[in-house]
């Protein structure tokens, strides 16, 4: 199988990391989607950061009726800060015999040289990457092209960007579902109100 990993925060998940997955699942055929909700993460740590057992409840919800999805908690059973060498090393272990492509966004991609072990990243999986907007392709593929390609990764670079919605502004705006109906799950929303998370 060809099986695409995204990893994130997802706090909380929302429908612009659903696109984004199922965008990089029809375009590279991917055959199944694995969410990995991080446990700490190592470069982005926020007062307003649910409760990891939340946000693995919350991204169930957000695949619960798309095919071909599953979620992870190994980074969340794993506990401390969690790596993507790591995380890749462990799951090539549970699926020797599959593709593993790693799903991340611009930002992401254009500091990939610096993560801890990039050279175990790049021999686990292969990356897919989307631009913010069209201007930053021929950016993508350029860093792709002289700075990872000669450090053994291997890289699919989508062209057109998909719809970026903003973890924060759903955060800052809970209490108006009006304003945030058409980017997040209803079923998500209503277990963020149920639990009561991201309130003043």
């Amino acid at each position: 199988m060809r099986i695409g990993i995204f990893g994130g925060t997802f706090n909380p998940i929302h429908k612009g990391h659903i696109l984004l997955t199922e965008y990089c699942k029809s375009s590279v055929n991917l055959d199944k989607i694995i969410l990995i909700p991080t446990y700490t993460p190592p470069h982005k740590v926020s007062k307003e950061l649910a409760d990891e057992k939340h946000r693995l409840n919350m991204c169930c919800l957000a695949c619960k009726f798309l095919d071909d999805y599953a979620v992870s908690d190994i980074e969340i059973q794993r506990k401390g800060k969690s790596y993507t060498c790591d995380t890749l090393t462990s799951l090539r272990e549970l699926y020797p015999q599959d593709e593993l492509f790693l799903i991340m966004g611009a930002d992401m991609f254009l500091t990939l040289d610096k993560w801890r072990s990039p050279e175990i990243i790049f021999d686990k999986a292969k990356i897919i990457t989307i631009p913010r907007d069209k201007s930053d392709y021929n950016d993508l593929c350029e860093f792709y092209r002289k700075t990872l390609k000669p450090m053994k990764a291997e890289a699919v670079i989508l062209k057109n960007p998909v719809l970026s919605v903003s973890s924060t502004y759903i955060r800052e705006n809970i209490d108006e579902f009006e304003q945030i109906e058409s980017l997040i799950d209803k079923n998500v929303y209503d277990y963020i109100v149920k639990n009561n998370l991201y309130r003043k």
